[in-house]
């Protein structure tokens, strides 16, 4: 029931296109029916009298008068048997229109719905948090953004109408075969039961199967994604090897169950065709009993056989509808689960307030939803407009995540974080991002030109825009020395530039706009200290009102700064200037000793 509502959720907007591919598939199946009482027409009312036999019962037709009629305008039993071909055709004819405008309603249907599901699925995607892209695998999403959603298409496109054509046509080949023999026709439906409740063990052992089949499918895109995605590593590593038996393992597993899909499936159907058979069987040989008998007659006997098959293969049939109704079962259930997930920006009527660059921490800490360790803890902390902050510490202090929080991809747990005056929880997402430019430590880049990965933020950037930005990140005269410039395609992810030239393009398309707060998330770790330098003179020069907070490892970097933060196990451990932190003598002055003695030894040896 869950999955009917669910899907029924999907299709009610396109309803129509359903409802026409019914009303259709009704007109088709009842026009089948009657094919088989023109064979029973064409022996009991011309043939065997044209042939001067008698019949041991008297033969009614049952053939629609406009037909009857038609057919008996032929003065000669030849020419009676000429009008039935006609009509036989002209039936068909109609039939085939019918079948056309069913199927092309249906495809319309089964394609609308598809692409909206994909479509909202895509959406729903893209407004989920940043916490749970962390934990999702991404061959699985894309999967179920792919495989799963043209698994439901199938079904809704070709075996959905397929059950009601069965219902339809179970219906009125009963009132057929029932109209000719009622004893004959419950003999040939001693089966249905057992093809009805074969089909339903079958169904809830294989929707077991199919579970496992699509989670195994799902690992084996997420191993070939991750395999394609870190190649270089791979490589770096001379790692092929494992690679390989790694997704082996995961393909091996998925082949263990599809063949299990085909043998239970290679059971139902062998199995099915011998009972199909034999009710088949036990049926002619019956109905010929009853003909000799007198109880029907030999054209009822050929409609009969007709009718009986109308109704046993399109039953046994169900077995290829389960399968099908099996994995879309599965597909819908992985699909709404992705689509159950929390949208992050539910929240409706948040403040869109003028940001200006004033920051301030009021006691914030932070517990991620899997931890019970706080990140931050009691974090305290004000920034004016205008000021540049850096923040120093080991890995895993806490230095990215207090980033993350100011553009909201994570929210804190206590405390209070307000930018010039306003509650950050209580400003819409999407407007902080908009204003507070971040390039994370691992910047990517699309697989696009130059120019559209700087530009990629803005809805219109123009020439100067894009130049600029280069210019300020550093990158420009780089891009000029491509053989295309800024028309040169770089690589998935980057691939095919530097770290400093990924990083450089990265602050560059964060330079675009003129925002009034941005993060450098260790972001400038792979430029040497010339260009690092240039590019923060640069950013002086651009704006003095520029609130720069300035996430780095290199105490060159952080020196220059208003002021600087050394962050340890989430806690502000030191705050002050360069001059300060080394008159307090704690942690800031021993990396800074540090770091100066490492440069003071490379410049002795020469190295750069």
């Amino acid at each position: 029931m869950n999955y009917i509502k669910t899907l029924f959720g999907w299709v009610k907007k396109d309803i129509i296109y359903l409802l026409i591919s019914v009303i259709a598939l009704f007109s088709v199946t009842y026009t089948l029916t009657i094919v088989p009482l023109f064979y029973q027409h064409a022996l009991d009312r011309i043939i065997i009298p044209a042939l001067g036999l008698e019949p041991e019962k008297e033969s009614l037709t049952r053939l629609p008068h406009l037909f009857t009629n038609f057919i008996n305008q032929g003065q000669t039993p030849l020419r009676q048997l000429y009008y039935l071909g006609i009509a036989l055709v002209l039936l068909q004819l109609v039939r085939a229109c019918f079948m056309f405008l069913s199927g092309r309603s249906n495809a319309v249907f089964s394609e609308r719905v598809a692409y909206k599901v994909r479509i909202r699925l895509y959406d729903h995607i893209q407004k989920l948090s940043y916490s749970y892209h962390t934990h999702a695998e991404t061959g699985d999403l894309i999967q179920r953004s792919t495989s799963d959603v043209d698994t439901v298409r199938r079904f809704i496109g070709m075996q959905f109408p397929e059950m009601f054509r069965i219902i339809f046509l179970f219906v009125f080949v009963l009132i057929q075969m029932f109209s000719i023999n009622i004893p004959l026709t419950f003999i040939s439906l001693t089966v249905v039961p057992i093809i009805f409740t074969f089909a339903f063990i079958f169904f809830k052992k294989i929707q077991t199967v199919f579970t496992k089949t699509d989670e195994s499918e799902g690992r084996m895109s997420t191993a070939l994604q991750e395999n394609l995605t870190g190649i270089r590593v791979v490589k770096a590593f001379a790692r092929e090897n494992h690679e390989i038996k790694r997704f082996d393992d995961f393909s091996r597993t998925y082949s263990n169950n599809v063949q299990k899909i085909i043998n239970n499936m290679a059971f139902y159907w062998s199995s099915s065709d011998v009972i199909c058979l034999l009710q088949i069987g036990s049926t002619i040989v019956l109905g010929a009993y009853f003909a000799l008998t007198g109880q029907i007659t030999v054209g009822e006997l050929v409609a009969f056989s007709g009718f009986i098959n109308f109704i046993l293969w399109p039953i046994r049939h169900l077995a290829r509808i389960i399968v099908d109704l099996g994995k879309s079962t599965v597909a819908v259930k992985r699909i709404q689960e992705v689509l159950d997930e929390e949208d992050e920006y539910q929240e409706k009527d948040l403040q869109k307030p003028e940001i200006r660059g004033n920051i301030t921490f009021d006691n914030v800490s932070f517990v991620f939803s899997d931890a019970t360790v706080p990140t931050l803890k009691n974090i305290n902390l004000s920034i004016k407009k205008g000021e540049t902050i850096a923040i120093i510490g080991k890995t895993g202090s806490g230095k990215s995540t207090l980033a993350h929080l100011l553009v909201r991809l994570y929210d804190y747990t206590d405390g209070s974080i307000k930018i010039d005056g306003v509650e950050l929880k209580e400003m819409d997402k999407q407007w902080v991002r908009k204003h507070i430019g971040i390039v994370l430590q691992e910047p990517f880049l699309f697989s696009k030109t130059i120019y559209e990965n700087i530009g990629i933020i803005s809805d219109n950037p123009d020439d100067d825009t894009i130049y600029n930005a280069a210019s300020v990140a550093s990158i420009h005269d780089d891009i000029l020395h491509f053989d295309k410039g800024y028309k040169t395609i770089i690589g998935e992810r980057g691939v095919t530039l530097s770290g400093g030239q990924r990083q450089r393009v990265a602050i560059a398309r964060m330079l675009v706009k003129n925002l009034p707060i941005i993060i450098f998330d260790d972001s400038l770790s792979a430029v040497d200290t010339e260009t690092d330098l240039a590019i923060r003179n640069a950013l002086a020069k651009r704006s003095k009102d520029l609130t720069k907070i300035i996430i780095t490892h290199r105490i060159s970097t952080a020196m220059e700064a208003d002021r600087i933060i050394v962050l340890e196990d989430g806690k502000i451990l030191e705050m002050g200037t360069h001059d300060e932190l080394l008159e307090n003598d704690k942690v800031y002055k021993k990396i800074w000793g540090i770091q100066s003695a490492l440069e003071t030894g490379l410049n002795k040896e020469g190295v750069k």
